[in-house]
């Protein structure tokens, strides 16, 4: 009886999610495996061979200092990025959830950044910021806008925040529009009815009912800016002076400009692992908050 219920789940499994599993483990589980191997080699990505080089490619990792600064940058541009698309998606979410007229049109409107494609959004934001702001600056006398933002090292991690912002801004802010939503009107109505200001009522009852909300947020933004590269390969091409080199960036020249795939792939690896790290704590201590919530 148990073999024939072990077998008939087995068949019940293959039918449903059979062809998925398959495709899952073709295009993730192999891949990274294959690129666990490669840490451990010394492979250009054109010869037949693969020397076996131990640990060494880790080593070259933790040596590389160009690494560790691009990885650094990473965190700071991750840091400052996350706070502004929550804080801004938010707000967004509240505002087409007031009942203003149009309401469904702009979210239409704020979620559309998405859907450009990172290549083309940075070069989209490379013209607005080296010939657009330029020329308005100069028309205006205002000196701040007179120059290109790209040409200087601050400027350029500062672009790269703005144009991160406007993209997912808009996707975060279906996701808190979702979490507005799901807070009974009951409840606010009580809350209106006790004399609270809007601004009580969203602290106190509609932040701590959307917590789940923040965590997928804050979950999605924190990934999408550790792995940001095609904005960053479009919109500053980690110039100028390599000072907005992401870590993803550097890890895609390690491999496949210097072709050393074994020190890429460690790089890559370790990158991943922080990703992991940052992502697992997040949702842990969120969802600790949900509970208490």
């Amino acid at each position: 009886m148990n073999t024939n219920t072990a077998s008939y789940k087995c068949k019940q499994y293959m039918m449903f999610a059979g062809v998925t599993t398959v495709v899952f483990a073709a295009v993730v589980i192999v891949p990274f495996l294959y690129g666990l191997y490669l840490t451990f080699t010394s492979w250009d990505g054109v010869s037949k061979s693969k020397p076996f080089v131990a640990l060494a490619n880790y080593a070259a990792t933790f040596a590389d200092s160009a690494y560790w600064q691009a990885l650094g940058r990473t965190v700071i541009y991750s840091v400052i990025a996350v706070i502004l698309v929550n804080v801004v998606a938010f707000i967004l979410a509240f505002l087409v959830t007031s009942g203003v007229k149009g309401q469904n049109f702009f979210r239409a409107g704020f979620f559309i950044p998405n859907l450009i494609g990172g290549i083309v959004l940075g070069y989209i934001w490379k013209f607005v910021f080296n010939r657009a702001f330029v020329a308005l600056g100069e028309s205006l006398s205002v000196g701040a806008l007179s120059t290109s933002w790209l040409s200087t090292t601050n400027g350029a991690m500062l672009c790269l925040i703005i144009v991160s912002v406007w993209q997912y801004a808009g996707y975060m802010m279906l996701i808190y529009v979702a979490g507005f939503m799901s807070v009974s009107a009951d409840v606010l109505e009580a809350a209106k009815i006790d004399g609270c200001t809007n601004l009580q009522t969203i602290w106190n009852i509609s932040v701590p009912l959307m917590v789940s909300s923040f965590v997928q947020c804050l979950f999605l933004t924190i990934t999408r800016c550790f792995m940001v590269y095609d904005v960053n390969l479009s919109l500053t091409k980690g110039e100028p002076f390599n000072s907005s080199v992401m870590a993803a960036m550097h890890v895609y020249n390690q491999a496949f400009t210097y072709k050393n795939y074994g020190t890429g792939q460690a790089e890559a690896l370790i990158l991943f692992v922080v990703c992991a790290v940052v992502g697992v704590l997040q949702v842990y201590v969120g969802k600790k908050a949900e509970v208490s919530a």
